[in-house]
Formats: structure tokens, C-alpha cells, sequence
């Protein structure tokens, strides 16, 4: 089974740089801003690693946005969009187990997260923009 310093080294091996860590709550926060990865947290909770990163905040979002989130995740292969709590965050957000986690599926849920910036990040700019 992976552990917490298995997982931070991982990170390392795919390039990103760790910003924070707290090893008593086992989360990290990197980054590889090459790749748009920027404050990526991965927190590590038995039996799952879940990784998630904050994509743009809209307080004033058009109910329009909501359905076109489900429709692009539909195109995602690793991953998905969601809401945080308040309804206000559009994050993207990965979960993989722990107990058989190798670099590689961290390889892939990190190449997920750059191609979905890289196919959808224009669009929801403009949600942005316009709902600024």
C-alpha cells in the first residue's frame, strides 16, 4: 500500500513542486504551472487519494454553466468538474486508491487535468468573464 511519503514522491517524480505540506493531515499542495497545474491539493485519506484543484470562482454563475459542467465531463478522462460547497468554486477533482496507486495513474489524472484546461479552459473563461 502507498503511503504519504510514497505519494509525495510521485509528485516529485512527474515534476511538480511541492508549495505546502502538512504531514499530520497527509495533504500537499504543488504545482507545475507549465502544465496549469497551480495549488493542486492532494490529500491523502485512506483508502483514497483525492486530488483537486480550484479552476475559476463565479458567484454570480448563469444556471446555463451547470449543464455545460456535466456536458464537459463528459469529454474528461480522468476527473471531473464540480461545485465546492458554497456553489461560488468550479474545481476539478480526481480520486484514486490508495492501495494499489502507482506513478503512473498519478501520471494520468495529472495529463487529465492539463488536457481538460487545455480543451475547456477558454470556454470557461468566458463564464467567467461574463459572470464577473
Amino acid at each position: 500500500m502507498a503511503d504519504f511519503e510514497t505519494v509525495k514522491s510521485y509528485l516529485l517524480d512527474v515534476n511538480l513542486t511541492i508549495l505546502e505540506e502538512n504531514d499530520d493531515e497527509q495533504l500537499v499542495v504543488v504545482q507545475n504551472e507549465e502544465n496549469g497545474i497551480q495549488h493542486l491539493v492532494v490529500d491523502c485519506q485512506d483508502p483514497t487519494v483525492v486530488l483537486e484543484q480550484l479552476i475559476l470562482r463565479l458567484p454570480n454563475a448563469d444556471p446555463g454553466l451547470y449543464k455545460r459542467l456535466l456536458q464537459m465531463n463528459r469529454t474528461l478522462v480522468h476527473g471531473a468538474f464540480a461545485l465546492d460547497d458554497s456553489g461560488e468554486m468550479v474545481l476539478w477533482r480526481d480520486t484514486l486508491q490508495l492501495a494499489n496507486l502507482d506513478p503512473n495513474e498519478i501520471e494520468a489524472s495529472l495529463d487529465a487535468l492539463t488536457l481538460a484546461l487545455a480543451e475547456h479552459g477558454s470556454e470557461l473563461l468566458d463564464y467567467a468573464h461574463a459572470n464577473a
